[in-house]
């Protein structure tokens, strides 16, 4: 037997590295309104070329334009700018925060709140979000309190979770947002049981689920699609590509091979590659699915093509890993100031509005932090020991009574 070439194994490699100039000229960015948009229960066989184009509303100008422009009021364009400006205000808030040592731990959300600002204004109250660690915005488009955001990253006295979760692991019921894990494949499996019930209950609630890239590499990730392939679930799954897991790009979870999109089409879903720097591209994809997730058509993946602007943590220096001024070289520009020059296109936005509005938005940020860190910061302030035992056994068996006789409670 002749002997065969020698055989390589491929390391996946970023375009740049610190020091180098930010390289994007691998990506194609297909002009605005460019895709058809297919009627929302059409065949998934014939969907292929939405999981590998691009689907975009805003062009250059900041005008809505193609198939897919959705019919938006001007006052939820609004609502939605703020929310986004208010998650942006907020994490530089936290963020310094975390930098005084008055808490342990933050992540940013920049760069990416469209995604979750744009699905929690679309979506029904009594839908479920089963976030990741950068949907801060769902929270913020659909009025949780700041001061108990505050206290949960805080983890004092007032902390609506008594100090049980990491300082931005939120949840909130109420608002539709599934408690947070940090381990976010299990977002998926989460979310399909749950659609999985409501159908099996006969209701009207359908779940969105995120998770990043990275993790369409773990196992979690292939048991949800089977799951809400076979089942049909009603459930809208994203993927959040930002470019970037912790300090390893995309393709180490296989960007270079296809789309993160094209992986529904293995298991005979729809599977749609959107902007997700494109607030209106955002909000037109969310509603097609759920208009098929909602007439029993089943699951869709979506693939948010975005960009983690900001490091993965406090702990991260992206520094070390890419280009300094990568960010601002994203091809598919900043989610905030897309929307913004949007509104103002359509008349209904302009420089006072918006210097007032930030000015509203950072006094209001300042007056929870206050209030949050009056009733304590990192180690201050801590929620009573007895809490700890609260919540966790309908009836305390004997093992618990022993624990809280050792504390004196």
């Amino acid at each position: 037997m002749a002997q065969s070439a020698r055989l390589q194994l491929h390391i996946p490699m970023p375009a740049a590295r610190p020091g180098d100039p930010p390289d994007f000229s691998h990506i194609a960015v297909p002009p605005a309104g460019f895709n058809e948009r297919p009627d929302s229960l059409a065949d998934p066989g014939t969907l292929g070329d939405l999981a590998h184009g691009l689907i975009r509303v805003l062009d250059e100008g900041g005008d809505a334009v193609g198939a897919w422009a959705p019919e938006i009021a001007p006052a939820q364009l609004i609502a939605g700018l703020r929310a986004m400006l208010l998650t942006r205000i907020f994490d530089e808030r936290l963020y310094r925060a975390q930098r005084q040592g008055k808490t342990s731990f933050y992540m940013k959300s920049l760069g990416e709140e469209a995604i979750p600002v744009a699905q929690a204004l679309l979506l029904g109250p009594t839908d479920m979000c089963f976030p990741t660690y950068r949907d801060l915005g769902w929270l913020m488009a659909r009025n949780y309190p700041l001061l108990d955001l505050v206290n949960q990253i805080f983890s004092n006295g007032r902390d609506p979770l008594q100090g049980r979760q990491l300082p931005i692991l939120y949840s909130a019921r109420a608002h539709g947002f599934y408690s947070l894990s940090g381990n976010l494949a299990n977002r998926f499996g989460h979310a399909v049981g749950w659609a999985m019930a409501s159908a099996y209950r006969g209701d009207g609630n359908i779940a969105v689920a995120h998770i990043g890239e990275g993790s369409t590499a773990e196992g979690g990730f292939h048991e949800a699609l089977t799951f809400a392939s076979v089942y049909n679930a009603p459930v809208i799954l994203c993927i959040a590509n930002n470019q970037w897991a912790i300090s390893s790009f995309s393709g180490m979870a296989g960007a270079e091979r296809t789309t993160f999109a094209a992986k529904a089409i293995g298991y005979g879903l729809p599977g749609l590659r959107v902007d997700g720097n494109d607030f209106l591209a955002v909000w037109a994809a969310t509603q097609w699915a759920a208009e098929r997730a909602r007439a029993n058509g089943g699951p869709t993946l979506i693939e948010f093509f975005t960009y983690r602007a900001a490091g993965h943590s406090t702990s991260d220096d992206p520094a070390r890993y890419r280009p300094a001024e990568e960010a601002a070289h994203w091809p598919l520009g900043d989610p905030v100031d897309r929307l913004r020059r949007h509104l103002v296109r359509l008349g209904q936005w302009d420089d006072v509005r918006d210097a007032a509005l930030v000015a509203e938005l950072e006094q209001a940020v300042r007056e929870a932090v206050r209030q949050g860190e009056a009733s304590g910061t990192l180690g201050q302030g801590k929620p009573s020991l007895e809490q700890m035992f609260e919540g966790v056994f309908k009836e305390p068996d004997w093992r618990v009574l022993e624990q809280r006789r050792e504390l004196g409670i």
